[in-house]
């Protein structure tokens, strides 16, 4: 595709910025306040192109800015003539200007990345009255939580040292924080489509964006759902067995960005869980006779300042003590750490295990057994904490699917 676009160039990039324009205007023309649509915008990317070659062939870069001014000043003047009061126009003229941009990364060879730009654009044009909706129902600490978010990731990390300290060399600020951002990022991600609407979609998304968020909470709210609730134990157990699923998906994501060198093998392991569970959860599904719908799964928020702090610090701490007892008991150490810190938390000690690999500390197997101590070691703990609040009638549930991810993610590893 590439050699093909250089063979035919330049006429090439007059043809992709057409298409630009078209894709665009296409999605304008639908706005009835909009006064500009299929033809103006195609003209107008033809125009970026166009712009860009003579500043580039005439070396007077100023023209393509002097055919920006032009057809901006054009756009608001068009409004200011117009008599709909109710739409200022602001969306179309800030769309021609960035298809005026678009048309002239065309000519500058940047064609993927003006092609992305372009169905990114026509999708904030097309999705208004879904992302003004989504707004809406984000309430001010959410907000709040998400520019917290962004403090963690574009002002913290960046000043952090990258380099090791302490006993060991265990402790990289940068390298721990890095991994604060993404467990918080895919958490986040989870929490705002179980806002956004997770709870219309039924059991599975709220179990899938539980899960996401955090299977601990998710199984302790809905093990109080089913005491309260009788009738909807068949549901909780549902939702509880898939938000413990969903772990194996995130710890497979967090070994993919991670360390992609041991996703293959790790993954293989996390996926014979997988499947057992599944496998038990379409059972369970397929004998439910009725399928209440889900109560409301209240969790906090995790981007939060306080949440990022308390992870950073049980990394650090499940870092710095794996890597001791490693140096003092071999392998046996991290075993043991895996065991306590499993029962709360699997991120951690999977982060500090691939750290440790990363170092060659671990191999690729025992890697993938302190994992799966950590795993199971956070599986007995689930079904205690749920059978010891709603009692034997969800126990007798949510045990057999626990036990078939057990047995599944165990048989997997012995494979590996």
């Amino acid at each position: 595709m590439t050699e093909l676009i250089q063979t035919l160039w330049p006429w090439s990039a007059f043809v992709i910025s057409l298409a630009i324009g078209l894709l665009i205007g296409l999605e304008r023309e639908r706005s009835p306040a909009a006064k500009a649509g299929l033809r103006t915008f195609s003209l107008v990317a033809l125009a970026g192109t166009i712009g860009a070659l003579l500043g580039d062939r005439t070396g007077q870069p100023w023209l393509l800015a002097a055919g920006l001014l032009i057809l901006g000043g054009m756009m608001i003047a068009a409004y200011l003539r117009g008599e709909e009061a109710e739409d200022p126009g602001t969306t179309t003229i800030a769309a021609v200007v960035v298809c005026y941009g678009l048309g002239a990364m065309i000519w500058y060879g940047l064609y993927d990345i003006a092609v992305a730009l372009a169905i990114t654009a026509t999708a904030l044009l097309y999705f208004k009255t879904e992302l003004r909706g989504a707004s809406q129902r984000l309430s001010r600490k959410d907000l709040v939580s998400i520019l917290q978010f962004a403090v963690l990731s574009f002002v913290i990390l960046p000043v952090l040292p990258n380099q090791e300290y302490g006993p060991y060399h265990a402790l990289n600020p940068h390298h721990i924080w890095l991994m604060v951002v993404l467990i918080s990022g895919l958490s986040l991600v989870g929490y705002a489509a179980l806002r956004l609407g997770g709870h219309r979609y039924g059991t599975l998304l709220t179990g899938f964006f539980g899960g996401t968020v955090s299977s601990t909470a998710t199984t302790l709210a809905f093990a109080r759902n089913s005491k309260e609730n009788p009738h909807l134990t068949g549901i909780a157990a549902l939702i509880i067995l898939i938000a413990n699923l969903v772990v194996l998906l995130r710890i497979s994501i967090v070994i993919g960005v991670v360390m992609p060198g041991l996703w293959l093998p790790l993954s293989s392991m996390l996926l014979g869980g997988l499947l057992a569970g599944s496998a038990f959860v379409y059972l369970l599904w397929r004998r439910q006779e009725e399928r209440p719908a889900p109560p409301e799964l209240v969790v906090a928020n995790p981007a939060e300042i306080r949440s990022a702090l308390s992870f950073g610090g049980l990394f650090a701490l499940v870092l710095f003590a794996a890597a001791w007892l490693n140096d003092v008991v071999g392998k046996q150490g991290i075993y043991a750490v895996a065991l306590i810190s499993g029962l709360t938390d699997v991120d951690a000690i999977t982060l500090s295990s691939l750290r440790l690999y990363e170092l060659g500390n671990l191999g690729t197997k025992q890697t993938a057994a302190t994992i799966l101590i950590a795993l199971l070691a956070n599986i007995v703990f689930k079904c205690a904490m749920a059978s010891g609040i709603s009692g034997l009638a969800l126990a007798r549930q949510i045990l057999p699917g626990m036990a078939a991810v057990a047995g599944g993610l165990a048989v997997a590893w012995w494979l590996i």
